[in-house]
């Protein structure tokens, strides 16, 4: 996880280290991008955090 100068928590997507070889081009880099948590998500998260 990371939080970005404007406060927002980015997570890594699963699914990318291995087994990648069978699915296509398009997936393969897709997974590759970083997700913002929700809005609960990001809650939940700081609050663990005690952000």
């Amino acid at each position: 996880m990371k939080i970005t100068k404007t406060g927002k928590l980015i997570h890594r997507r699963s699914g990318i280290n291995h087994f990648n070889a069978k699915e296509s081009r398009k997936t393969q880099r897709r997974k590759h991008k970083n997700l913002e948590f929700t809005a609960l998500g990001e809650r939940k998260v700081k609050q663990y955090m005690m952000l």
